[in-house]
C-alpha cells in the first residue's frame, strides 16, 4: 500500500515540476509526471531491499527527495532538447532561412 502512496507523491511532485519548469509546451502532460511516479516507485523498492523500514521516516525523504531531483532535471533537459530540435528541424525546413 506504501508503494502506491509513494507513486502518487511521485506523479504529483510530477505534476508541480510540469507547472513550473519552462518550457512545458514541448513535452506531453503525462510525461513528467509518468517519470515521476516510475522514480519514486523504484527509489522506494530499493530502499526496502537495502533493509529500510517503511514506516521510518527517512525512507519517505530520500524517495520524495529524489523523486524531486529527478523531475525537475528531466523537465529542465527534455524541454531544452526539444526546443533546440525543434528550432534546428524548422531551420531545416525553411531551407535555412532562419538563424
Amino acid at each position: 500500500m506504501e508503494l502506491l502512496f509513494v507513486a502518487i507523491g511521485g506523479a504529483l511532485l510530477g505534476l508541480l515540476a510540469r507547472y513550473t519548469v519552462p518550457l512545458r509546451q514541448t513535452s506531453g502532460v503525462v510525461l513528467i509526471p509518468a517519470v515521476g511516479a516510475a522514480t519514486t516507485g523504484v527509489v522506494w523498492v530499493l530502499l526496502t531491499w537495502a533493509g529500510l523500514a517503511w514506516d521510518a521516516g527517512v525512507i519517505w525523504w530520500v524517495t520524495l527527495a529524489v523523486g524531486a531531483a529527478t523531475v525537475y532535471a528531466f523537465a529542465l533537459l527534455v524541454g531544452r532538447a526539444r526546443e533546440r530540435r525543434d528550432h534546428a528541424r524548422l531551420s531545416e525546413l525553411s531551407g535555412g532561412r532562419l538563424s
